[in-house]
């Protein structure tokens, strides 16, 4: 794959998952981190958005025709994966007993304002 189409693919997959972490972080885990029961629960998932953060930084900085781009890019994807499989399994379980009806539903309408936001500066940024 050339590198001009390399980046274009990075670039959506840094946009999705930044304004992903970002409305994740303020619409979820903030709440959660008041519970005591979801404390370790969202330091973790914190860690996991912190990691990712620092190989897609990683990924910004190379060319993505160099060598050892590509495994970079595959580090991500077990990151992001193991993540993935943590919420499900855990998270959103444990989120499931601490947050009432109408907290999830409020919630779910501020993730996703501040998503499309998120989504829309990170675009600007990208260019």
């Amino acid at each position: 794959m050339p590198g001009p189409r390399r980046n274009e693919l990075f670039r959506t997959l840094w946009i999705e998952l930044a304004a992903h972490e970002a409305a994740e972080e303020r619409y979820l885990y903030c709440e959660l981190l008041l519970d005591d029961r979801g404390l370790h629960a969202s330091r973790d998932a914190l860690a996991d958005h912190h990691k990712m953060d620092e190989i897609v930084e990683t990924l910004k900085s190379r060319d993505p025709d160099a060598r050892g781009w590509m495994n970079t890019v595959k580090k991500l994807s077990k990151e992001l994966h193991d993540h993935l499989r943590e919420e499900e399994r855990i998270f959103f379980q444990l989120a499931g007993k601490i947050l009432t009806k109408l907290q999830k539903r409020t919630l779910a309408i501020r993730y996703r304002r501040n998503y499309l936001v998120m989504h829309a500066k990170y675009e600007d940024e990208s260019r």
